[in-house]
């Protein structure tokens, strides 16, 4: 049995016990069974009624109670109609409701020596430290889980600001090529510009003085044409 479902039966058997004593039953003991002579059964829980009437109400209200609040069923019930000895079967722990007479016939307690008798009060102090302790485990677990991840974030955070100090100095360099870029273009703006202006210049400079030529030229042809025509006639 896990310690969590052992602590689960330590639950029932209390709850067991309290509806007992909320029904006057007599010398209510718990019995904490040897492990090696138990067998199946981890706890035995035997209380005495002076009437069998008394022993079937605290025998159907243990029942009713843990069916209701933990929806857990006995595996067996024997001697409900004689109520001189109930007998509730939960596999990992039995309930034992007497007759008074009865319970000091059998003496289940003398017949079970290796197991440790407990009273409510004792049993329940027990449990709650037993409960307590998981609690603390818990919160051990629990803080020793949060330290590692504490300590992976720090590296991550640290990471993160050399990461944000290089973003200016990635800037710095996209400024400077731009920097440096700026004069090519603006070389290439002043040639562009001188090409241009030789483009204008030139057709001026040449073409004017063969147009004036061809000017000067025209009329010595045609005053040649005339002295032949007039030495003809």
């Amino acid at each position: 049995m896990t310690t969590d479902t052992k602590q689960q039966t330590r639950i029932l058997v209390q709850t067991a016990a309290a509806v007992c004593i909320d029904k006057k039953g007599e010398e209510t003991r718990i019995l904490e069974l040897d492990p090696i002579d138990s067998g199946l059964s981890d706890f035995f829980l035997v209380t005495s009624a002076t009437n069998d009437r008394q022993a079937i109400a605290i025998a159907d209200e243990i029942e009713h109670k843990l069916k209701k609040d933990f929806g857990v069923f006995p595996n067996s019930v024997e001697g409900r109609r004689k109520g001189d000895w109930i007998l509730l079967d939960y596999v990992d722990f039995v309930v034992h409701v007497f007759l008074t007479e009865r319970r000091a016939f059998y003496d289940i307690e003398r017949l079970r020596k290796s197991a440790r008798p407990l009273t409510p009060a004792e049993f329940d102090a027990e449990l709650k430290a037993a409960l307590a302790e998981k609690t603390v485990a818990a919160r051990k677990k629990a803080t020793a889980k949060a330290k590692p991840a504490a300590a992976k974030a720090k590296p991550a955070a640290a990471k993160a600001v050399p990461a944000a100090k290089k973003a200016p100095a990635k800037k710095a360099v996209a400024n400077k090529a731009v920097a440096k870029k700026a004069p090519a273009k603006k070389a290439v703006v002043k040639k562009a510009g001188a090409k241009k202006a030789s483009a204008k210049k030139a057709p001026v400079k040449k073409t004017a003085p063969a147009k004036k030529a061809a000017a000067k030229k025209a009329p010595t042809r045609k005053t040649a044409s005339k002295k032949r025509t007039g030495k003809k006639s």
